[in-house]
């Protein structure tokens, strides 16, 4: 499974939660201690908010570990607001275009887990994409279909309500096994999250409390390596973190007639 770490608060470097942390994300990308792989070595990508509404984006293919890129790029750049994700493959070739976090005008969007019949829905999804969004299409996994699909289902309304729709259309996974699914994205301004799991658990997310600099942090395992300091984001609840706090939206529970 991947990693993802988080941040939104005043400005800082983005070593501040990519590198430094005792238990980093560049940590857990070797070392993961919530994961069925402890490492984590299928590429990774970093989303940065800075004066334009659109972010930034670096991604690669190489192990986080493996690029002296990466170390110089989290010490140099500075950003109030960031995403992170470090890969372990699951539906999709180890490429570019299928490193996470992807990115649609404003948003950026980073996924942990699997939709196991994807490929019996693939083509489903696509074709109730909106021609703009199928032409977004960059890659071959399932996270960038269900980011694109939340941007179709209105993102920009609302996110929960968005979700909602996308889990129906996700629908289940029948004998493939269960769906999984652990999302952090963000419209510059908030940081989203999301878990859910149609069997077993949802793949792990935490969210910090008012950090040293009075910024807030997500991360799929607590950066001081405590998780007692941190809270457990809810499965099948819609979580908003800004520097202020968190709030939560349960998702309707959908009852079969």
């Amino acid at each position: 499974m991947c990693r993802i770490a988080a941040y939104t608060g005043p400005e800082i470097p983005l070593e501040n939660i990519i590198v430094r942390p005792a238990h980093s994300l560049l940590e857990q990308s070797q070392h993961a201690a919530e994961a069925k792989l402890a490492v984590n070595g299928d590429g990774f990508g970093i989303s940065w908010y800075g004066v334009d509404e659109a972010p930034g984006l670096y991604r690669d293919v190489l192990p986080a570990w493996a690029d002296d890129n990466l170390i110089n790029l989290c010490r140099m750049v500075r950003s109030h607001h960031f995403i992170a994700h470090i890969r372990a493959s699951t539906v999709g070739e180890t490429s570019r275009t299928n490193c996470h976090p992807f990115t649609f005008g404003k948003w950026s969007f980073c996924h942990n887990g699997q939709i196991p019949h994807f490929k019996r829905i693939r083509r489903a999804m696509l074709a109730a994409l909106p021609d703009e969004l199928f032409e977004a299409r960059r890659g071959t996994t399932d996270s960038e279909m269900i980011f694109l699909t939340l941007l179709a289902n209105g993102l920009d309304r609302d996110p929960a309500v968005a979700m909602r729709a996308t889990l129906d259309q996700i629908g289940p996974a029948g004998d493939e096994g269960p769906t999984k699914l652990t999302c952090v994205f963000s419209d510059g301004q908030t940081l989203y999250a999301f878990r859910h799991a149609s069997g077993g658990q949802a793949p792990s997310l935490y969210a910090s409390g008012v950090l040293d600099n009075g910024g807030r942090s997500m991360a799929s395992e607590p950066l001081c390596g405590v998780a007692a300091r941190w809270t457990e984001i809810p499965t099948d609840t819609v979580c908003a973190l800004t520097a202020e706090g968190l709030a939560m939206t349960p998702l309707a529970v959908r009852v079969a007639v």
